[in-house]
Formats: structure tokens, C-alpha cells, sequence
């Protein structure tokens, strides 16, 4: 009886071991599975083959630090522009800072004005629409979303970001794919221009973060904007666009690009604002924004 009890136990314990095995082999399986899924290898022959350092670029998307932001590209499937608040930058709470910045920032501005023809009053509206005047310039790694959103025009990855997504968006698979695919292509652009950028500028493409979109900086410029329109303010050499100079210089610089002139009509500065900002309602806030501003304080 007792040689029976324990060949017993042993068959259990055998069973209770092998259920375990089985278990952990299917677990390591899955978890292998889900290693092999490389969303950049494709993305990363397309960079080398567009001129990009192999080596480089092999090391970069090596990083643990590099990796596919499903939340922060999912925002793009899911963000609508007219639910902004922007009648929040009017209040008399963010005047009063914004007037506060142009204080601090006076001859920041008075050079970007009196150099690019920009009022300074507009210029301090955009960087209070887009960053709260610095203080909030994004938490997105810009290396993370570019390469994110690139990685789209791949059939196995717009399959598995909708997967991921499905049931928290409004789009129908068909509107997802084709906005993923265009997306795509757009992101891919900005992201050969971000890494254009960091290796003329000699930074670290990881430290950089930004908007869900991949805007960077106090101005909120898209990559493919810095080297063409971003200017040094401070005249240090560089362009930072994290520093409050360089980036009042590149705002001023871009609506001149875009038709701001002293003494332009009011439909003329809306047009400049509008090429910033393609929203009716971004534009008409800046607009009243400046004009708040330049209006004697209220005492």
C-alpha cells in the first residue's frame, strides 16, 4: 500500500512538473514571438539605402531606449484639432505670463522683431499657443514617433498597431490604412530630416523629445523645417530650438518666410499665421493673443 502512495505521488508530481514545463514552453514561445517582431528592419534598410551610415544606424535602433510608441502614434488616429481649447490662452491669467515673457525676454525679442519684421507680440502668441511659453514642449521621444510612424507604410506593422487600437478609434479599418499609409510617408520625410538635423547639430537623437506628431522645441517646429528656416538667436553657432533665442529668431524667421512684413493687412497675417498652424481657430487665437498684448494692462 504504502509502494503505491508513493509511485502515486510520483505520477502526480511527474504530471504537476511536465503541466509546467508545457506551460513555460508556451510562455517562452509566446515571448520569443513577440522578440521576432522587428517593427524597424525594413525602416532601417530604407535609411542606409537613402544615404544614412549603416553602422549608424544599426547602432541607434539597437538602443533599449529606441522602440514603437503605440500610444503616442495611436493619438494621431484618434485626435481631433477643433476639440482644442484654445480660448484658455485669452484668459487674463496666461496674458499676465505672456507679458511676464516678453519682459524676460526683451531683447530675445526686440532683435527677432526689428531683424525679421515680426511682431514681437505675435511671436510671443505662438510660443504661449505651443509650449505654454516653454514650459511644455512634449514628453514623446521625436526618434520614437518619426520612426513609428515611418514603420506604417509596412503592412504587418499598420496590421498590428490596428490590432492594438481597434477598439479605441472612431476610424473604420479602410480610413485607417489609408491614413496610416499617408502618415507614413510624411513621417518618413521628417524623420530623415530629424536625423539630418542631430548629425549636423552633433546631438543625441535619444535625448530629444517632443509632441506626439514629432514637433520639437519652444516653437514647435517639424524636422523638416529646422535646417531651412530655424536660425540662431543667441549667435552661438548652433540651433537649439529648447533655447528661448533661437527659438523667437526661428518663429520670427518663418512667418517672414510666409509673407509677415511690417504693416501687412489683418487677411495678410492670417495667411502668415495660417502657414504655422493649418487652423482657423490656432490662428485667430494668436492674432488675439497679440492684440491683448499690445493693449495697455489692465491695472
Amino acid at each position: 500500500m504504502e509502494n503505491f502512495k508513493s509511485i502515486k505521488k510520483n505520477v502526480v508530481l511527474s504530471v504537476g512538473l511536465s503541466s509546467l514545463l508545457i506551460i513555460l514552453m508556451f510562455s517562452n514561445v509566446a515571448i520569443a514571438a513577440e522578440k521576432k517582431f522587428d517593427y524597424f528592419s525594413t525602416l532601417q534598410k530604407r535609411l542606409v539605402k537613402d544615404g544614412f551610415i549603416k553602422k549608424g544606424i544599426n547602432a541607434l535602433y539597437k538602443k533599449p531606449q529606441v522602440s514603437f510608441d503605440t500610444k503616442g502614434v495611436s493619438l494621431y488616429f484618434v485626435h481631433t484639432e477643433s476639440k482644442l481649447n484654445y480660448n484658455q490662452f485669452l484668459d487674463q491669467k496666461n496674458i499676465k505670463k505672456a507679458r511676464a515673457y516678453m519682459k524676460k525676454y526683451k531683447k530675445e525679442l526686440a532683435f527677432a522683431q526689428k531683424t525679421y519684421g515680426v511682431d514681437k507680440e505675435v511671436i510671443t502668441g505662438i510660443a504661449l499657443v505651443e509650449t505654454r511659453l516653454g514650459t511644455y514642449v512634449g514628453k514623446r521621444m521625436v526618434i520614437n514617433i518619426l520612426s513609428s510612424m515611418s514603420a506604417l507604410s509596412e503592412k504587418k506593422v499598420r496590421e498590428k498597431l490596428w490590432a492594438d487600437i481597434k477598439d479605441r478609434t472612431e476610424l473604420t479599418k479602410k480610413k485607417f490604412e489609408a491614413k496610416a499609409a499617408k502618415k507614413a510617408g510624411w513621417a518618413y520625410k521628417e524623420l530623415k530630416a530629424f536625423l539630418n538635423y542631430t548629425t549636423k547639430e552633433k546631438i543625441n537623437p535619444l535625448n530629444i523629445n517632443g509632441s506626439y506628431a514629432g514637433a520639437m522645441g519652444i516653437c514647435q517646429f517639424m524636422p523638416s523645417n529646422i535646417l531651412p528656416l530655424a536660425k540662431d538667436g543667441n549667435g552661438d553657432g548652433k540651433i537649439n530650438l529648447f533655447d528661448h533665442a533661437d527659438a523667437v529668431a526661428s518663429i520670427a524667421n518663418y512667418l517672414k518666410r510666409y509673407g509677415w512684413k511690417p504693416g501687412l493687412t489683418q487677411k495678410q497675417a492670417f495667411k502668415a499665421v495660417y502657414s504655422y498652424n493649418h487652423s482657423k481657430y490656432y490662428v485667430n487665437t494668436v492674432l488675439k493673443i497679440a492684440k491683448a498684448l499690445k493693449a495697455k494692462p489692465k491695472s
